[in-house]
């Protein structure tokens, strides 16, 4: 059995795609049919891996629109998914490319600057001592330092591919959770300051980086966190945390969202109507009332115990 792959290429400036037939062996990693193409096909086929074992994260591309580590994934398994034997392979999304499947991580590399990336421990440790804590304290966060740096979740990020100037990669925000999560941290809010700054309320919540990390990191999940440590250490005062709120008061106090005072409780009135253009076609179309009377859902009752049996599991989360 034979797989055609239609690769994306990119040499100074030029951009086409090749078609390569290659055949399907036991065990054929994408980053084996790549080679394959290399070593018998096109020596001037360009793309990156090293370890060859999940381990570095060097080798993630496109597949059909999905990120993927390429030495972890087979052709086989891709070929059943999308029952095709066709697939078509491009480098990561959110990336500019410098050659075929080779991505430019500089630019990446050079805003984790940004969340302050260095744990500067409590004055109680010494270098006598040392920083010891408690394995409850590690498992906190021991997860997020199995971030491999592969992309998958930049390549992803609908947020990025929007606009990546006002908000991080999802593996910087991974990178500061791991920091804020950290009991020997003398400076957390240095990090919380930090990424508020850098887009931190902007996420879209679409959940792509998760689906697609392929160290189950769930770099979404991080993000939600640091929301919560900003309430935690009272940095609240923004648009996105007041956002936050005002919908958790709405549907705590009548299940369901007031969206005729939602803008104002977030940004404040001057910001609202400067929005007045907005809200007059919300109007037109029926999609607003403000002069209505905010109405109660009468499941109030089970949406306040699912609210309060949240925040319950969170607590118990948080003290495991």
């Amino acid at each position: 059995m034979d797989v055609q792959l239609k690769i994306h290429r990119f040499v100074e400036g030029k951009s086409w795609a090749d078609n390569f037939t290659v055949p399907v062996t036991t065990g054929l990693t994408v980053l084996g049919a790549l080679t394959y193409i290399k070593e018998k096909l096109d020596p001037t086929l360009s793309f990156t891996c090293s370890c060859r074992s999940s381990i570095c994260g060097a080798c993630a591309v496109r597949v059909n629109g999905n990120a993927e580590l390429s030495c972890e994934v087979l052709v086989s398994d891709l070929m059943a998914r999308y029952q095709t034997e066709e697939l078509t392979i491009a480098p990561l999304g959110n990336f500019r490319v410098i050659r075929d499947l080779i991505v430019d991580w500089d630019p990446k590399y050079a805003r984790i600057k940004k969340v302050k990336p260095v744990l500067h421990p409590k004055d109680e440790f010494t270098p006598e001592t040392g920083c010891l804590q408690s394995p409850a304290d590690f498992n906190k966060y021991k997860k997020y330092a199995g971030c491999i740096l592969c992309g998958s979740c930049v390549s992803e990020c609908n947020k990025n591919t929007l606009n990546p100037d006002d908000f991080l990669d999802p593996f910087i925000f991974v990178r500061a959770e791991k920091l804020v999560a950290d009991s020997r941290n003398k400076s957390p809010e240095e990090h919380l300051k930090a990424v508020i700054d850098a887009g931190l309320w902007r996420c879209f919540n679409c959940q792509e980086c998760t689906a697609k990390c392929p160290k189950g990191l769930d770099p979404a999940g991080a993000i939600e966190k640091l929301k919560e440590e900003t309430f935690k250490h009272r940095l609240d005062d923004n648009v996105g945390a007041r956002h936050a709120k005002a919908i958790y008061d709405d549907i705590s106090e009548s299940g369901t969202l007031d969206e005729s005072k939602l803008n104002i409780k977030s940004e404040g009135y001057i910001m609202s109507a400067m929005r007045l253009p907005m809200a007059l076609r919300l109007m037109n179309t029926g999609k607003m009332d403000p002069l209505a009377s905010h109405p109660f859902n009468p499941e109030i009752k089970t949406i306040a115990a699912i609210v309060k049996a949240a925040e319950k599991a969170d607590k118990e989360e948080a003290s495991s």
